[in-house]
């Protein structure tokens, strides 16, 4: 049996990067996030991607979040993972080739974040979105935010730390096009596609050009370094360690 906690492949121009812990909710522990990190490289380098399509292999649910039961070590490896988060976020958000979220299900925390650092977003008709940074205040989600749906949209789901439903996600621009729950993955996948039949250069000289005017790969980065900081320094992710203390 694979221990992988991931899948990469590669079809018709279009990479596909599974999430697959599904007993887990898909959330994302260190080894998934050095997967994904992973992968982002191959698909960066690799001539024949022109999109990158990121999935899940349960359509309940993209991802959870950040794995709070996970067991570190010490501060460190706790440190450590958050800057883990930080670097998907921002090889994602910079990934210079168009990417795509298939966003069915629960899309929570690390999921929401890691969904919206791709340039489009399909969402299942069972979207359960929600951005919990002002619940557990943790300082993440404004830089990707705000260029998705503007500041003012911004502030009204981070501070509510609101549950959005698929059609709401669609009138708020979260998503662009909102599929039946468990074909989610297949219209990401056609949508790629649409984008993959364009020149390569042309495509990716546009987002270039998109990114630069708006700034997010920056701010993106300075978020980052403020989540790793508050982990450092700051309460951090709970961990089962500080919960049984509590109790």
């Amino acid at each position: 049996m694979s221990d992988q906690l991931t899948s990469y492949s590669v079809e018709d121009g279009i990479a596909l990067v599974r999430l697959e812990r599904e007993k887990a909710r898909n959330a994302m522990n260190t080894a998934m996030l050095e997967e994904l990190i992973a992968h982002l490289a191959t698909a960066r380098e690799d001539e024949e991607v022109r999109v990158l399509v990121l999935s899940s292999n349960d359509h309940l649910g993209l991802s959870a979040g950040a794995d709070v039961r996970e067991e570190l070590a010490d501060d460190e490896a706790r440190v450590r993972r958050m800057q883990l988060f930080a670097d998907l976020y921002d090889d994602l958000t910079g990934f210079p080739k168009p990417t795509v979220a298939a966003c069915h299900g629960a899309v929570v925390g690390g999921g929401a974040e890691v969904a919206m650092a791709c340039d489009l977003r399909v969402g299942g008709a069972n979207l359960r979105m929600r951005f919990p940074g002002a619940e557990l205040g943790v300082p993440v989600g404004a830089a990707r935010l705000v260029t998705a749906c503007g500041l003012s949209t911004a502030k009204y789901l981070l501070l509510s730390a609101r549950t959005v439903s698929a059609d709401e996600a669609l009138r708020l621009g979260l998503v662009h096009r909102v599929a039946p729950a468990a074909r989610t993955e297949e219209a990401a996948l056609a949508l790629a596609a649409e984008v993959a039949a364009h020149p390569p250069e042309a495509v990716v000289r546009l987002k270039q050009m998109l990114h630069r005017w708006d700034g997010i790969v920056e701010r993106s980065a300075e978020e980052g370094r403020g989540q790793v900081e508050w982990q450092r320094s700051g309460p951090g992710l709970p961990h089962e360690e500080r919960r049984a203390d509590s109790s």
